[in-house]
């Protein structure tokens, strides 16, 4: 018998992704069938049943969550409760996932940042390290020993955070939109709006760059981007640097795999 579908979701503070998987996953990176962006802040749930008649799943599915926005992933359960009171769901903890954590606390860590590295073990060359950095609300920047342990990392805030809050912290500069960055802004701003625009892009790329360089040292590590700015970012990084768009549900699902086998 094939085994249930799986929704892998994950819980952003700006966004929730959702991917279906049908297959047990036996080597590589798992790749989700399709995909879902929800906002984050005010969901329509309703989206959801559209979706998922589109993938022709009207039988029992299992829904796994990582979340790093415990509201959102409240009202989400609470609407799958409602909805769709047949299937299973897991909010997952660092206890779900088959990763080595070399920190205290593993369990005061965002799964999110878990996740990732449980993916990127996948993606990794075998005996060396690897840098994860996940460009979203917040920018994590994390390091996977050559063995696969999580050493943990930096957080610093998003692009967009940094952007509200200089509009918000101040009383002359406005806010404006970061959320999209179809194309590289001038360094040079001539003016108020391209200075933020220069400042917040650009000082965000350094500090991922001088994170990535203490975090390696002088080892090939390899280095894995995502998240909603990680296409941009990434192509500043240099020929190690990979942009992989669903990192994240991707280690969900190979945390789903492991909890069957």
């Amino acid at each position: 018998m094939p085994p249930t579908p799986l929704i892998a979701v994950d819980v952003g503070n700006s966004r929730i992704k959702l991917g279906l998987f049908r297959q047990t996953v036996d080597a590589g990176l798992p790749e989700p069938e399709t995909s879902l962006h929800l906002t984050g802040r005010l969901p329509e749930f309703d989206q959801l049943d559209a979706w998922l008649k589109t993938t022709g799943n009207a039988g029992r599915l299992r829904w796994h969550i990582g979340s790093v926005n415990r509201p959102a992933a409240s009202r989400l359960i609470d609407w799958l409760r409602d909805h769709r009171d047949n299937d299973e769901i897991m909010l997952l903890t660092s206890g779900d996932l088959p990763l080595v954590v070399k920190l205290p606390r593993p369990d005061m860590v965002g799964v999110d940042r878990l996740l990732d590295g449980l993916a990127a073990n996948r993606l990794r060359t075998p005996d060396h390290p690897a840098v994860v950095v996940d460009v979203g609300s917040a920018i994590t920047v994390d390091l996977v020993d050559a063995e696969g342990a999580f050493l943990g990392g930096a957080i610093l805030p998003g692009i967009a955070m940094s952007a509200r809050a200089l509009h918000e912290f101040t009383d002359l500069l406005p806010r404006i939109d970061m959320a999209e960055l179809a194309e590289l802004p001038p360094v040079l701003g001539t003016a108020t709006v391209a200075a933020i625009r220069s400042g917040l892009f650009w000082g965000a790329v350094g500090a991922v760059r001088q994170l990535v360089e203490q975090l390696t040292g002088n080892s090939d590590a390899k280095l894995f981007l995502t998240g909603g700015a990680g296409p941009v970012v990434a192509q500043l990084m240099g020929t190690a640097a990979q942009y992989v768009p669903h990192l994240t549900l991707a280690g969900i699902a190979l945390a789903a795999s492991w909890q069957e086998g």
